[in-house]
């Protein structure tokens, strides 16, 4: 998502319409998974390729796309809902919608577990939202010797208002993790992960309005940015991240059988 490759930017207006274009688009998108309101969609590579793009969607009934909103943005009920997270925090703000954050998460048993800082950046547009992300470098989070640090190249939300108190919820993601995996991953990640991840989102969201209102309620530094009081942090102090600079492990060889049960849970 990086223009010309090397400076660290703010998206703008064009960036964010370009993403809405690709969740929205059709074309070249080619159908992996479509079951119970959940559909998942790869584009252009060749399924032994890692550097897929992926995007998901879901109809969330019940739910409003603020309400979504709220649930993308708030780190602290993250880890209510994300199992697959090890650790997520702001690290600082760029401007009144941008910032700069760190996750990490766990992988399926073999392989080793990831983690990224990114730049993230979100659009409120009326009744639809955006949010997005590509990876950068900050001086003082360096990669980890307990993590592989994978690079997001995009990585973003699109929440749609559908009619009263629904919507519909697009994730769009292109991520390189840093490995060369073996080719069950990749199907695995269209065929379980992604629909587990967006079914998990949708929960997340029916519970989130009381899990809110005992937790802080009128805190959402996402909407009344007077609330955030994260340290300023500088574009000069960012670089982007390339693929080439980090360790690159060779996962290829790990078996499928040796996966850890817990990751086969519907």
């Amino acid at each position: 998502m990086s223009r010309g490759g090397e400076m660290v930017y703010i998206p703008d207006d064009s960036d964010f319409s370009s993403f809405r274009d690709q969740c929205e688009s059709l074309e070249g998108w080619h159908c992996r998974y479509n079951k119970a309101g959940v559909t998942v969609w790869s584009q252009g590579q060749e399924e032994s390729c890692t550097v897929q793009k992926i995007k998901t969607r879901i109809s969330c009934k019940d739910v409003p796309a603020e309400t979504l909103y709220d649930v993308l943005h708030d780190t602290r009920y993250r880890k209510k809902w994300d199992s697959n997270m090890i650790e997520t925090y702001d690290i600082g703000r760029l401007t009144v919608n941008a910032d700069v954050g760190y996750y990490s998460w766990k992988c399926p048993s073999p392989l080793k577990n990831r983690d990224f800082v990114t730049l993230r950046s979100w659009l409120p547009l009326g009744n639809d939202y955006m949010i997005i992300n590509y990876s950068v470098k900050h001086p003082k989070y360096p990669p980890r010797k307990d993590f592989v640090r994978a690079v997001s190249l995009q990585t973003g939300y699109l929440i749609k208002a559908n009619g009263d108190g629904a919507c519909i919820l697009y994730y769009l993601t292109q991520v390189d993790p840093r490995g060369s995996l073996p080719k069950w991953v990749v199907n695995r990640v269209s065929q379980f992960v992604a629909p587990k991840a967006m079914k998990k989102i949708y929960k997340a969201g029916l519970k989130y309005p009381e899990w809110k209102r005992r937790h802080d309620p009128e805190y959402k530094p996402w909407v009344y940015p007077e609330q955030n009081t994260l340290p300023s942090v500088s574009l000069a102090e960012l670089s982007v991240q390339h693929a080439d600079s980090l360790e690159n492990i060779d996962e290829t060889g790990l078996s499928e059988d040796h996966l850890s049960t817990s990751d086969h849970e519907a």
